[in-house]
């Protein structure tokens, strides 16, 4: 099943819940990583895109130099807000902006970064072929993807949860949206339709994810995920049924107390013709 609407709008509760635990838990980590690729490259105007609420956006801003222009877009004006409420550590522009159509003019930035957002573009290549055109020539597209949901395991047990609970329709956003464009020979195609002749340069990274209780990544991911959507079109104590059973699943595979669990994401950059 491909992209549905749904799967790329996170409002209403979801900013807030999204900011609060899963950034600690799963995309801090990540955030760091990008942010010291991107500072060692030392670009003086870079522009993030679907920048969500503002994780990779405050590792640049606290990274990079104060005459290094960062402007953080996303298509989500919620998520924006919950950024922009957040805060960096020296002025970045924020702007609302769809990724397959930027409103910025051609080669305006010398690299462009994207932190778990691809997968969430209904049109990859033409995404990427906005990302090109708005790269000066030999600008950088610097940007992360979640491995198979087989290597992350928090994502991986709510899924497995979830369709224990719903077994004649198990929710797959996890398996069909934010762990669902792993595959490089897929990436290096859209890349190339883009207009990325030069060969991209993959990285996979293991990080680990922790939280200090089976009851965060069950919120997390059911109530700050456009899985909530999924799990709340299932009736009125859907959402509420389903986020208990994930923590009691969580809590029998780690025990009560904090736990930890692996997860994988692959980095990849490519300089603009």
């Amino acid at each position: 099943m491909g992209m549905q609407h749904q799967d790329k709008v996170f409002a209403g509760a979801i900013p807030e819940t999204y900011e609060a635990l899963m950034v600690p838990m799963i995309f801090a980590p990540y955030a760091a990583d990008l942010g010291r690729r991107i500072a060692a490259l030392r670009p003086s105007r870079v522009l993030e895109l679907a920048a969500g609420t503002g994780a990779l956006t405050r590792e640049l801003a606290a990274r990079m130099p104060a005459d290094t222009l960062v402007v953080a877009t996303d298509l989500n004006a919620p998520m924006l807000a919950r950024a922009q409420a957040a805060g960096t550590a020296r002025p970045v522009q924020w702007r609302e902006a769809d990724a397959m159509r930027l409103p910025f003019d051609d080669a305006t930035f010398d690299l462009v970064a994207c932190q778990f957002g691809a997968m969430f573009f209904p049109d990859k290549g033409k995404a990427f072929a906005e990302a090109r055109r708005v790269l000066a020539p030999g600008g950088t597209l610097v940007f992360n993807v979640w491995d198979r949901i087989a290597f992350n395991a928090f994502a991986r047990d709510i899924t497995a949860a979830l369709a224990t609970l719903f077994p004649d329709a198990p929710p797959d956003f996890m398996v069909r949206v934010p762990h669902g464009y792993h595959s490089q020979a897929t990436i290096e195609q859209d890349l190339r339709t883009g207009g990325f002749t030069a060969g991209a340069v993959f990285e996979t990274v293991a990080e680990t994810s922790h939280a200090a209780a089976a009851r965060i990544p069950a919120m997390a991911f059911c109530q700050g995920t456009p899985l909530r959507t999924e799990l709340e079109a299932r009736g009125p104590d859907a959402l509420m049924r389903a986020t208990n059973h994930c923590e009691q699943a969580l809590v029998q595979a780690y025990g009560a107390g904090p736990l930890a669990g692996p997860m994988q994401a692959h980095v990849v950059m490519v300089a603009a013709p």
